[in-house]
Parts: C-alpha cells; structure tokens; sequence
C-alpha cells in the first residue's frame, strides 16, 4: 500500500521505490532526533477547551524523571485559564439556554446576553468563572496520575501500550478525575445560573447546597457526565487522528510534521464531532445540576428528563445551547494555544 513516504520517495512516478530513490531521500530529508518528532506529536494536542473529558497527554521516561512533565501541566493549566476566561460570557450563556431554553421560552444567542447584562451587569457574565479555572489544576493532577496508573494495570508487564489500552486508561482517568471534582462542576453551573447576590462566592454556593439539600445534591447529574465521557473522548481522538492521517497520506511530501495550523484544525474538527456526540448527555447533566433552581415540574431522572425534552421539544431539544458552544471552541483553541506556547518558553520548555 502506497504511504506518503513511499509517494515522497517516489521521484520518477513509476509506484517503485528503487535503491537511489531510497538512498536520497534519506540523505536529504534527514531525521535527526525521533524523540524530539514524537514529542512534537504529543505535545501538539495540550489544548484547552472548556470541556474537561478529553484523553490526557503523555509523558516520556526522561520528562517524569527531570520533571519536565509538572511544566507541560503547568502551562496547559495556564493555557486553560485563560481560554475559559476569555470564552466565559458563551459558556455562562449556553448554560442558560440549556437550562431554561424551550418551544415556549425561546432564548436566542442575544436575547441571552441581554438578559445576563441586564440583570447584574457586564461583570455577571463571567459568573461562574472563578471556579471554572479553579478546577483545572486538581482536575488536569489527577488525570495524569491515574493515567499513568491505569496504563501500568492495563499492559501487561514489558508490553508496548495498544491504542485500545491507551483509550481505555484515558477513558478511566477521566472518570476518577471527573468524580474527584464532579462537587466543583455542580457549584460552577448553580454560580453560572445564580442571580446577583444569590451567593457570596464558592465557600457560601457550597454552604447554601447543603443546607438545603444535602450531601447528595453535589453529585447531581453525575450519570450522564460519566457516559459522556466514553462517546467525546473516544470520537474525538479517533477523528483527530484519521484527518491528521489523511492529511499527511494525501499532501506530506518530504516531512512527517503537519505543521500547528493543520493540527489546530485537526483538533478543532474532532472536538466538535466529540461534542456532537456527547451533548445531551451534557445538556441533560446541566439541568440535573440546576434542578433545584428550576419548577418541581421539572425535576426529574434521566430517563425522564430526556421523555420530557423529546415530548416537548423534540430532538433538537437534546441540543438547546449548541450554537454558543461550537461559537467558543475556535477562540478557546487559538488562546489556549498562544498561552501555552509563550507558558512553554517561559517555563523554559523545549519546543
């Protein structure tokens, strides 16, 4: 089968590669370093987009050993920060519209701004925030330590690690992760919908909750969270890595690196298909966390959550707030990336 090295090697067109093809290219497209290419590889994909479900990056033996690997951490949680900081009004808007957006009760993209501004000013479109950002560095800890953890408990002892392997214990380190934090997920969406002066901060959202409704409320929507996790994490690396496949099987000449533009599409794409997948699952967690701000009638199980929806609205109820979603991921992508790049040479990171 014809790679797009052979097509590279492949001077005289002739679908054969002879000794003098082989020799120059080699001679003239020299790899000097394989650790630096798959480093490159690896590293590439650190970006933040809000979503807290996607694999976790790994490290080689000598970044664990030199600790190269807290700075790569480091700068991707910084990154983080700042790309949900700057992408805070959409994500506050599509919780609205996931939360309170029906048939009867139509909330546009604009209507919802002017809503949020209206009510508590422009300050109260980063409600919510705070928290957001402050999850990201237990969140991204643990991820990579369970990581590591379930990687060695998957692979049989002296084995390479299979693709399935490596989706499986992502898939798993996730999920600890997510139930590590899954009370400070629950806080940020009753923030997020909260109304001015409705809490004094995180300490009195969480004080608030349990008073009133106990321990149990903190994990509220915890089942769709977990289920969504397999359909994101699983679509999105399986469509990152096929584009950037076909991408360097139709147009990769003389080098095995894309480059960071065709990456960021690459990971721009399969996010999305990641989050066509798994947005009810994530709509029907929101409003599970925002129950007790909602009408008794309202309250519901999953199950009966998503009968309701589809009775009432049918199936694009499943995917009420979509839009300001999709509106972030670019902006998110491109500061996510500008911020850690400049994090990675403060840091003292090599490229």
């Amino acid at each position: 089968m014809e790679t797009h090295l052979s097509r590279g090697m492949d001077i005289d067109g002739t679908m054969m590669v002879d000794w003098n093809e082989w020799r120059d290219h080699f001679l003239f497209n020299p790899a000097h370093n394989l650790n630096e290419i798959v480093r490159y590889w690896k590293h590439s994909t650190v970006l933040d987009i809000g979503e807290s479900i996607a694999i976790p990056d790994e490290f080689t033996e000598e970044e664990k050993t030199s600790g190269g690997w807290w700075k790569q951490l480091a700068a991707g949680a910084m990154a983080g920060a700042v790309s949900r900081t700057g992408t805070a009004p959409l994500d506050r808007v599509k919780v609205f519209m996931q939360v309170h957006s029906s048939k009867s009760n139509r909330i546009t993209l604009l209507g919802g701004f002017k809503q949020m501004i209206k009510e508590g000013g422009v300050a109260s479109l980063w409600r919510g925030n705070g928290i957001n950002v402050l999850k990201i560095a237990p969140e991204t800890a643990i991820k990579f330590m369970a990581y590591e953890q379930y990687k060695k408990l998957l692979t049989p002892e002296g084995e390479k690690v299979q693709t399935y392997q490596r989706f499986m214990a992502g898939s798993l380190a996730g999920a600890t992760a997510q139930s590590s934090i899954y009370p400070m997920e629950v806080m940020k969406t009753r923030l997020t919908l909260g109304k001015t002066g409705q809490y004094n901060g995180m300490f009195d959202c969480a004080k608030k909750i349990l008073r009133k409704e106990g321990i149990k409320a903190f994990y509220k929507g915890y089942t769709p969270n977990m289920i969504g996790i397999i359909p994101y994490a699983g679509i999105d690396l399986a469509v990152y890595e096929s584009l950037k496949n076909a991408w360097l099987s139709r147009y990769a000449k003389d080098t095995a690196n894309p480059g960071i533009l065709v990456l960021l599409g690459c990971g721009t794409i399969s996010s999305t298909c990641g989050q066509l997948a798994s947005y009810p699952l994530a709509l029907l967690r929101t409003r599970m966390q925002a129950q007790a701000t909602l009408d008794a009638s309202d309250k519901s199980t999953m199950s009966g959550l998503v009968k309701g929806i589809l009775a009432n609205e049918g199936f694009f109820g499943l995917y009420r707030g979509i839009l300001p979603n999709f509106m972030k991921v670019i902006p998110a992508v491109s500061i996510s990336y500008v911020v850690y790049e400049y994090m990675k040479t403060g840091l003292g990171i090599s490229k």
